[in-house]
């Protein structure tokens, strides 16, 4: 299984009026963030309003990223569907056009047990020779992974990593406590990236990364090293765009930052909505801040 670790953003989807993808925009953006030294990428995850995008512009945006990380560093696709065969196939379809690994989201309408989630994520691990990472949102959700479904999923020789975005830090020690070597742990933006390396994560993904990845592979580095009191200076600097983000769509929020970096990757895909003009500049104002 390939070694999953660090910095993965998850990135945006840059598009226009038209809906069509703007694969050179993303191309650089995958670029630019390479050369700052992120371990991975991440298409289709949250930020990249994968709720809001059809088959085939999913599609292009896993074909852009691959071709543009040019097998530099891992591409963790996002999987994300209401329906269990419909999630295999995209699966199958982006192992098909390189992906080093799969990223799954379960996107629930009805209610769900335990034993119909499992089995969900079982499917997708089963239909592709490509390590998963399972993902869960209780905040958007209507199904959250417990930790009995979390370490019988774990056992899974595809299934080696998880990340969690609920706000409770403590479930994911307890995950690492009860699922031991059989599971990875990365953070989400909901979470303190330094705390979760304390207690044995290995990395994060997280849209905020697309925008400010230079001090984020600082900030994995400092925590690799232990050097602890650094880690967390740098870190509570970085948490002012966590504090910031929370208040705004987080996809619209980090296309305005880009936007403002000089990628035009298009407003959020409707019916969401822009940043207005002053909601603009509290995010310009904290990059600032940043630089």
């Amino acid at each position: 299984m390939n070694d999953f670790h660090g910095v993965f953003p998850y990135l945006v989807t840059p598009i226009d009026g038209s809906g069509r993808v703007r694969s050179d925009v993303l191309g650089r953006l995958c670029d630019d963030l390479i050369k700052a030294g992120v371990h991975g990428l991440t298409p289709l995850g949250s930020t990249g309003e994968f709720a809001y995008l059809d088959q085939a512009q999913r599609s292009a945006v896993v074909q852009a990223t691959i071709e543009a990380a040019a097998g530099r560093v891992p591409v963790v696709a996002g999987v994300a569907s209401t329906s269990t065969a419909d999630a295999v196939a995209q699966a199958k379809h982006y192992q098909s056009l390189g992906a080093s690994g799969i990223l799954a989201i379960l996107e629930a309408y009805f209610p769900l047990k335990d034993a119909q989630i499992e089995d969900y994520f079982r499917a997708i691990a089963d239909a592709v020779d490509l390590p998963v990472v399972i993902y869960t949102n209780p905040q958007f959700q209507r199904a959250d992974l417990t930790l009995d479904v979390v370490a019988r999923l774990a056992a899974h020789p595809r299934i080696g990593y998880i990340k969690d975005a609920s706000t409770n830090t403590g479930r994911l020690l307890s995950i690492i406590n009860r699922c031991g070597d059989d599971i990875k742990v990365f953070a989400a933006s909901a979470h303190i990236p330094a705390a979760v390396m304390l207690i044995g994560g290995v990395g994060w993904m997280a849209g905020p990364a697309c925008i400010v990845p230079r001090q984020s592979v600082a900030l994995y580095e400092l925590c690799v090293a232990k050097r602890w009191g650094e880690a967390l200076a740098l870190q509570k600097r970085l948490w002012r765009i966590n504090e910031a983000f929370a208040r705004f769509n987080l996809a619209a929020c980090i296309k305005a930052g880009l936007a403002i970096q000089g990628y035009e990757v298009g407003d959020p895909v409707p019916p969401q909505a822009p940043l207005s003009a002053e909601e603009q500049k509290i995010v310009a104002a904290v990059l600032a801040e940043l630089a």
